[in-house]
């Protein structure tokens, strides 16, 4: 008998957490800090990379590295991913940048930062795949 009151009590908690968790939020059922940090109006610039045949190691981490620095000279830039854990299709890497807003985003278009990564970056890039994402 102490099971089954268990489990039925354990059954209605876990019943009444998705009521609880879109009280906040119709669309994604998230609430309180976290919702904000769901709502947010940064945009997120995913570009997908395949290489040049002949591209060393060290060149591609260069580009990869020349992420970071870009991020540090761009003010519009948050935050930067440049490791890989996988992988499909045609693309060896990836890498992402978060930008505080979309017009940060259009204004890295053509930016003397953008261009001077670019240097590093292009000699080494046989494709990409870009993606810009936002709440």
């Amino acid at each position: 008998m102490k099971k089954l009151i268990t489990l039925l009590c354990a059954a209605a908690a876990f019943c009444a957490l998705p009521m609880t968790a879109s009280a906040h939020c119709g669309t994604c059922g998230v609430g309180g800090d976290k919702m904000e940090a769901e709502h947010s109006h940064t945009v997120i610039h995913v570009v997908t990379v395949s290489w040049k045949e002949d591209a060393s190691e060290a060149d591609i981490q260069k580009a990869l590295d020349g992420v970071h620095v870009l991020a540090k000279a761009y003010d519009g830039i948050l935050r930067v991913w440049t490791k890989t854990r996988s992988a499909q299709g045609n693309r060896s890497h990836a890498f992402a940048m978060e930008f505080k807003d979309e017009q940060a985003l259009i204004d890295y278009a053509g930016s003397p930062e953008q261009l001077a990564w670019y240097e590093v970056y292009r000699p080494v890039r046989a494709g990409s795949t870009t993606f810009g994402i936002t709440n």
